[in-house]
């Protein structure tokens, strides 16, 4: 049954259309396609994975009794290295971005002659444990069973607060779990050159230990703990980063570290109350945390180089034993216990650092890679050498790459000379972009993770999905559509939107998927809206050059849109003059529409609202437009009510005076989001802002339909990665963030100034973006629309060179030079 409320759909801009996954290769120049490695089962997106250690393996493997395969995994199987582990985000679950395992068995590894002798390997009755009276709120930080018997997993011992050794009964039913996929995407077939002979098998994290399963972003999961104190061993951690706890502060990230005790399946917060942490990493003794944090200064608003310092924490004590050890840097990744590499900007590259700790901050740092190329995203192998990112060769945005373009993984140790380095992935994929690496096997193998396209031969390899997410909001479905600007039309039957380049118009309705209108020139189109009243039948679209204020842009009319062959279709336009005009929206009846335009904004394109009084002949043929606001500054994105009376528009006007032009990495700011009477222009109002004093984004506004809420994009929870990370970090900016929603007032208008209460819609990595909110029947328009979509829609952005490389459009989903309102 559909949400009785509608459904919000939205873009992700820089989600790659291609899925992530993960793989590696042998850490030798020499490697080939044929030594690469598929990790996981290639499910869904994949990618920041970390190894798991023997030892946390063994406990997992006990703690959730997921040895349920045929035959089951042994302590044999782990110890010779048939049986390995993985930690690693990934999106099959409800489409969010979250921890899970992956159980790698190597079959070429194989060996019936133990299987004598391990066959009660698993057998709970025989397996040494002791029984206890735990309490299930006590605190079991540390365990000291002696882990020295090859018979079994680990005894359970553990300290009280006194350090004291008691004996622990956790022996309670434990989590059974299947692979269930609720994905509804389609598993993409893999494209390996030579199939790795491993079988797969993968587990969501939350279904193993139980940890919070609302709407969250999980990151950068790492193991901790496991080290001797006493006459035992100290129980083992899963750290890791999550969204899970809102942040009073605006405009902060949520994002915080969290352990969850890989025994009992406890988790606790790590950061601090109020702080934001991002990227953890844990020391190779298992005791300390290393993070990137925003303590010192807050996030500013950068989207690019983020203004984080590098704290370190015991696992144990984190509050008492938390202290900066390095400013300026972010992605730690530890050499040893006094051996820090990360990642910074510095002389307008990007490069990877060495410091030592070994006094309680830094006394050395070094620029392990050389100046005049790119590098990032750190994964130490030890405390001299180093895997990274890089890019050689800086590109133009669009253009044909070549090898040295691409991000490529290598591997740099400070006593080479001359900064040499080791490359990994060059050689196999050099057309490939490969992203954050991480070590496995000591160094003896590298792993990281990269779009599956080798096997695409054309655009038409490319599937596009309407895919349905979790909803933290009672009665709201939410979905994500890959076409850029969706636009649902109110009665639910029809979903328009705009292919990457800006060239092309699509419409998905009862009769399939089709491309209705192209430009076919050198003017973009995007930001298509429906005409309020479906029996129009009408799309309108801005067409023209995009995201540039001082070009003329005008306003079209597509009418009897779905019902005329895209041969006979044709665009009236409403517009004329050299203006620039966005952003238009209809009226409940379908008979007005209200626009944002350049006219009368001057030579520096200040921005107001109009309303068009006939949306069937626009300024042409005796039509005419009335100034709904009127002020310097930019009045943005508005859509008129469903019931009418009022116009919601996003907003510059309170922007204060002696406010820079250009905040951090040139991106404008200072929009929140108001409300105007559409008769009257004196009743106006704020409803949501960003930041406490006006700095930030909350743009796209959208009515609920009905009208009780707003849907906007907002900067309201900052980033929650590190930008760096994502793909085309080059060409990309994040302003926005994610979806947020506000409940409004729909008698008073005054009731809804400055909201404090809203609730946070998608948490995601990536940007989401021009949310929609309609109201639709009985249909699961995810599984509809995908049905429709997934053979029909063939993009026209050239996802391949002919050559074989991926290109930055198709990576980058959606490509601007630089965002301006």
């Amino acid at each position: 049954m559909a949400a009785k409320r509608g459904s919000i759909a939205f873009f992700a801009t820089y989600r790659p259309p291609l899925a992530l996954d993960i793989f590696s290769l042998p850490a030798d120049p020499n490697a080939t396609r044929q030594d690469e490695i598929h990790l996981t089962d290639g499910i869904s997106y994949n990618y920041n994975g970390q190894a798991i250690p023997p030892q946390a393996l063994r406990t997992i493997l006990r703690h959730s009794q997921s040895a349920s395969s045929s035959p089951p995994p042994k302590r044999s199987d782990i110890d010779s290295g048939r049986l390995t582990g993985m930690v690693f985000v990934s999106e099959r679950d409800s489409n969010l971005e979250t921890l899970h395992i992956a159980l790698h068995f190597n079959r070429d590894d194989d060996d019936d002659d133990d299987d004598d002798d391990d066959d009660n390997d698993n057998d709970d009755d025989d397996d040494g444990t002791c029984d206890d009276d735990d309490d299930d709120d006590s605190d079991d930080d540390d365990h000291c069973g002696d882990d020295d018997d090859d018979d079994h997993y680990y005894d359970d011992y553990s300290y009280d607060d006194d350090d004291n050794c008691y004996y622990d009964d956790d022996d309670d039913d434990h989590n059974n779990y299947d692979n269930d996929d609720d994905d509804e995407e389609e598993e993409e077939e893999e494209e390996e050159d030579n199939p790795c002979p491993t079988e797969v098998q993968v587990y969501s994290f939350v279904d193993v230990y139980g940890t919070f399963s609302g709407v969250r972003m999980e990151d950068s999961g790492c193991i901790a703990g496991g080290y001797t104190k006493g006459n035992g061993t100290v129980d083992l951690y899963l750290v890791y980063a999550s969204t899970m706890e809102p942040i009073e502060v605006r405009r902060q990230p949520w994002t915080a570290v969290y352990k969850t005790n890989l025994r009992t399946g406890k988790t606790k917060r790590l950061t601090p109350q109020g702080v934001s942490d991002l990227s953890p990493s844990v020391s190779p003794s298992g005791k300390k945390v290393a993070m990137a944090s925003f303590q010192r200064n807050g996030w500013q608003g950068e989207n690019e180089h983020l203004h984080t310092d590098i704290y370190v924490m015991h696992i144990r004590n984190p509050h008492v034993e938390r202290r900066r050890v390095i400013r300026n840097g972010g992605w730690p990744t530890w050499g040893s216990d006094n051996i820090i590499f990360f990642h910074r900007k510095k002389e307008g590259f990007w490069g990877v650092f060495r410091a030592d700790i070994s006094n309680g901050k830094t006394r050395v740092t070094h620029r392990v890679t050389p100046i005049g190329i790119d590098a990032m995203t750190p994964a130490a192998i030890n405390d001299t050498e180093v895997a990274v990112a890089t890019i050689r060769k800086k590109s133009k945005f669009d253009e044909d790459r070549v090898a040295a373009q691409y991000r490529h993984i290598e591997i740099f140790d400070i006593t080479a000379p001359r900064q040499e380095s080791i490359e990994i992935t060059r050689n196999t994929r050099p057309k490939t972009d490969h992203y954050n690496p991480f070590v496995i096997d000591g160094g003896n193998r590298i792993g990281y993770h990269r779009c599956k396209s080798a096997h695409l031969k054309s655009g038409k390899d490319m599937h596009r999905y309407f895919q349905n997410l979790k909803s933290p909001k009672q009665h709201v479905e939410l979905n994500r559509v890959s076409g850029v600007f969706p636009t649902i039309s109110s009665d639910g039957s029809k979903l328009a939107f705009v292919d990457n380049e800006f060239k092309s118009l699509w419409l998905a309705d009862s009769k399939g998927v089709r491309m209705v209108f192209d430009t076919k020139g050198p003017d973009n189109i995007f930001s298509p809206v429906w005409n309020q009243n479906p029996k129009k039948d009408t799309l309108y679209v801005c067409m023209g050059p995009s995201f540039n204020a001082d070009k003329p842009l005008e306003i079209h009319a597509i009418p009897n849109v779905s019902n005329v062959s895209s041969d006979n279709i044709r665009s009236v336009p409403l517009t004329r003059g050299s203006f620039n005009n966005a952003f238009p929206s209809t009226d409940p009846g379908g008979r007005r529409l209200v626009f944002r335009s350049t006219r009368n904004g001057g030579d520096k394109r200040y921005k107001n609202l109009y309303i068009m009084k006939n949306a069937k002949i626009g300024e042409f043929s005796g039509g005419s437009i009335r100034r709904l606001t009127r002020g310097a500054w930019t009045d943005t994105h508005c859509q008129w009510s469903p019931r009418g009376d009022w116009i919601v528009f996003s907003s510059t006007r309170d922007k204060p005076r002696d406010a820079p032009k250009k905040s951090i990495e040139g991106d404008p700011g200072y929009f929140a989001v108001y409300l105007v009477k559409a008769t009257d222009p004196d009743v106006w109002v704020r409803v949501i802002k960003s930041g406490d004093d006006i700095a930030g984004h909350v743009n796209h506004p959208c009515f609920s339909p009905d009208g009780r809420s707003i849907a906007v994009s907002a900067d309201l929870a900052a980033v929650s990665v590190d930008p760096i990370s994502l793909p085309l970090f080059l060409h990309s900016v994040r302003p926005y963030g994610d979806i947020f929603t506000v409940d409004i007032n729909t008698r008073d208008i005054y009731e809804n100034e400055d909201i404090e209460n809203y609730t946070r819609i998608t948490h995601s990595r990536y940007e989401n973006s021009t949310p929609t909110w309609t109201m639709h029947s009985t249909i699961r328009l995810d599984a509809v629309w995908s049905s429709r979509l997934k053979n029909s829609y063939v993009p026209t952005c050239p996802y391949k060179y002919h050559e074989g490389g991926e290109s930055e459009r198709r990576i980058g989903h959606l490509c601007i030079p630089r965002r301006c309102c």
